[in-house]
């Protein structure tokens, strides 16, 4: 791969003239030695690329866990409104990312940021019912009886029907925790709003096995360990 494309492609603040600028200044080194071209051919699974000190590491693929605020939507351009990709600090951004899945606009929490379609198409196949988690407030006290409504497969509007869903309760009446195998359109207000419900506030706290950062801000957004990237399919 050539020496600029590699790093641009892995730091995404810098393109390939400016790499190429450093790499006049000497900012460069491949294997601790300084490389004047930036068309230099390296072998990025072996070569050791820094620039001003700062080794590169090569990824095939970056995974982002983003905690999303409100007034955000899940696109990568939008011409009204802020997007999730505008949130990504520079160096992770690159080329390619997208948000696998989607939440609505007025939605906080969990969104997964990634450039892997492989694995965005395997999290959000309904095939694959990859399990998502909500925290819910209502804007009435949520009745028990809806624990074993939501089991058996709630239907909502326009006559489609969910699939079986978990309703936790808590001791406020008012706030429960939702976890759907799905993603239909507005699901989770649908679904409270078919139970004479509305719900005021709503936020993902887990994909698959892997649950939102509790000490991420709003806004906030970290790089998910290799280790961890297989959690977001687990059932």
């Amino acid at each position: 791969m050539r020496l600029d494309k590699f790093i641009s492609s892995q730091r995404g603040d810098l393109s390939r003239s400016a790499v190429k600028e450093l790499c006049r200044k000497g900012l460069v080194t491949v294997n601790g030695t300084a490389v004047k071209k930036s068309d230099t051919r390296i072998d990025e699974h072996t070569d050791v690329i820094a620039v001003s000190g700062e080794v590169i590491g090569y990824r095939e693929f970056v995974y982002i866990m983003l905690n999303k605020p409100q007034g955000v939507v899940c696109a990568t351009k939008d011409r009204l409104s802020d997007t999730v990709l505008e949130l990504i600090p520079p160096e992770l951004r690159r080329g390619g990312l997208f948000p696998a899945g989607r939440l609505d606009k007025d939605t906080e929490g969990f969104v997964l940021i990634t450039d892997d379609g492989d694995l965005a198409h395997k999290m959000l196949s309904p095939k694959s019912h990859v399990p998502k988690t909500y925290l819910v407030r209502t804007a009435y006290p949520t009745a028990p009886e809806l624990v074993e409504l939501f089991a058996s497969g709630l239907t909502i509007d326009g006559g489609e029907v969910c699939m079986p869903a978990e309703l936790t309760l808590s001791d406020d009446p008012y706030q429960c925790t939702l976890v759907l195998h799905e993603g239909k359109f507005h699901q989770v207000k649908r679904m409270f709003e078919a139970c004479a419900n509305k719900v005021t506030y709503l936020r993902r706290t887990r994909i698959g096995g892997l649950e939102l950062d509790k000490s991420l801000p709003l806004g906030g957004c970290l790089e998910i360990v290799h280790k961890d990237v297989e959690k977001l399919l687990a059932r």
